[in-house]
């Protein structure tokens, strides 16, 4: 079984053929999958497709591109209240987006603080999204964990191996999406081999990049595969024991799910 550790189901890409998109990734082998928490304000669409279906889990959380609007204002409780919820087992995505900057970067900050003490205090991991922000991003986690420890992962990896190994010091686990298939992304599968079994999981970031053989195609929770078999070239190992490494370090993070659902 392969897992979906990072997908956005409720965007209008996905959510409008949603019952298609789970056939789908079942008939792919993905067995789970975890819808993901960008704004507060749609939050409550997020925990209704996690609600719907078995193999389905949330989380929730502020992109840092919504800091802005959203992440000034958030609280520490509001995010406890809204993740003491059977079906919400992480906090986020929060993080730094400097490539972007659709919010300015000390709001990013201070959303990015609020969501780690939420992720601290409600034991759940925290998912974090970095883009051009790699010192920032370190300094701010290794920071946080000074003041009690917390878990979490870097999604969606592309940045430096600064970002990584820091990371991965404080007990975090590193997420690889579709970029790893790209012709381009020479430096992040260099990366990848580097990376140990025992840290990694697999995602699409649906509906975004998609990976080769399906690149510029809509994203969807069954092309992980093609993601998770790029990854078990580059560690030498079978796609069956790439699956059944991640899928176990998925449950082991975020275990506030029940496998057996």
């Amino acid at each position: 079984m392969l897992v979906d550790s990072h997908c956005h189901l409720n965007f209008e890409q996905l959510s409008t053929q949603l019952d298609d998109v789970v056939c789908r990734a079942k008939l792919a082998g993905v067995g789970h999958m975890l819808t993901i928490g960008t704004k507060l304000r749609e939050f409550d669409s997020v925990r209704k497709i996690a609600e719907d279906y078995d193999n389905i889990h949330c989380s929730v959380g502020i992109h840092p591109h919504e800091a802005e609007e959203e992440g000034e204002t958030v609280t520490v409780e509001k995010l406890l209240a809204l993740s003491d919820h059977p079906k919400v087992v992480a906090i986020g995505e929060t993080g730094l987006d400097y490539f972007y900057e659709h919010s300015p970067r000390e709001v990013q900050k201070h959303s990015f603080r609020v969501h780690i003490e939420a992720a601290r205090r409600s034991g759940l991991p925290l998912i974090v999204h970095t883009r051009n922000a790699d010192e920032d991003t370190i300094d701010i986690l290794h920071d946080e964990y000074k003041k009690g420890p917390f878990t979490g992962v870097i999604h969606c990896f592309s940045s430096g191996w600064d970002v990584a190994e820091k990371s991965m010091e404080i007990g975090f686990y590193i997420s690889i999406s579709g970029i790893v298939t790209f012709k381009a992304a020479k430096e992040l599968q260099d990366h990848v081999m580097k990376l140990p079994l025992d840290r990694l999981l697999v995602e699409t970031d649906s509906p975004y990049l998609a990976p080769v053989p399906n690149r510029g195609k809509t994203n969807e929770p069954s092309f992980v595969a093609h993601t998770a078999s790029k990854v078990a070239e580059l560690k030498g190992v079978d796609p069956e024991e790439l699956a059944t490494i991640t899928t176990n370090n998925f449950f082991e993070l975020f275990n506030k799910i029940d496998r057996a659902d």
